[in-house]
């Protein structure tokens, strides 16, 4: 059976509002001036650690800044002052996916486990993923091993996984863990760096995924 594995935000989700909101409180919070909106989207897909690492060094004020991150963002999502919702087709897309028996679905994401938890429980996505790999169970993408525990909780074997993102992170953590890739072209890094770090199929909407999925399952092969 078929495992198709699906980073959340930049692909699923648009949260680039309250991300670089966040980001924004957690430079404020330690009296660093914020980066552009364009650096700051530029680290989405890893882990808040080395997001915040990626952004101001390893001598940073790194453990500061993520608690200002985690501060901001769950009072953003308290307060529903910033929203961050589904490109069009992509909650249709893994509803869908989920009532079939023919394959298996699964999150791999940088957000930790409180912030998917939330997105589930919003939209009674509780029992939708045989799956869900989180910040908080492994090391940051690109390690492969977000794919690899989930191999190894679901059975599936390397050829018949896809994992599908919108950064290089997640392009390049799928071809560590030897799985197919998707590029989506709507999130935060160029289609041009997904495909120079091996993404198999770059796709422009949520239709043209799910097409390229639906092959995939019945195929095993990926192509538009």
């Amino acid at each position: 059976m078929k495992l198709v594995l699906f980073d959340v935000d930049g692909t699923l989700i648009d949260s680039q509002n309250i991300i670089v909101a966040s980001i924004t409180k957690a430079y404020e919070s330690v009296g660093i001036e914020p980066p552009t909106r364009e650096k700051a989207l530029s680290i989405v897909g890893l882990s808040l650690p080395a997001a915040m690492e990626a952004l101001v060094g390893c001598d940073g004020p790194i453990s500061e800044m993520v608690e200002g991150y985690k501060n901001a963002i769950i009072g953003y999502r308290s307060s529903q002052e910033i929203v961050s919702p589904f490109f069009e087709g992509a909650k249709e897309l893994v509803e869908r996916l989920s009532s079939r028996d023919d394959v298996m679905i699964g999150l791999a994401t940088g957000k930790a486990r409180r912030g998917v938890n939330h997105i589930l429980e919003k939209n009674g996505w509780q029992n939708f993923f045989a799956t869900i790999q989180t910040a908080d169970s492994a090391p940051s993408k690109p390690n492969p091993d977000m794919i690899l525990q989930a191999m190894q909780e679901t059975g599936a074997s390397p050829s018949d996984v896809v994992m599908i993102g919108d950064t290089t992170y997640d392009i390049e953590m799928g071809c560590n863990a030897g799985v197919n890739t998707i590029g989506v072209s709507w999130g935060y890094h160029p289609t041009s760096e997904l495909i120079e770090t091996g993404a198999q199929v770059i796709v422009d909407t949520c239709h043209d995924l799910g097409q390229v999925i639906d092959g995939f399952i019945a195929t095993g092969q990926m192509s538009k």
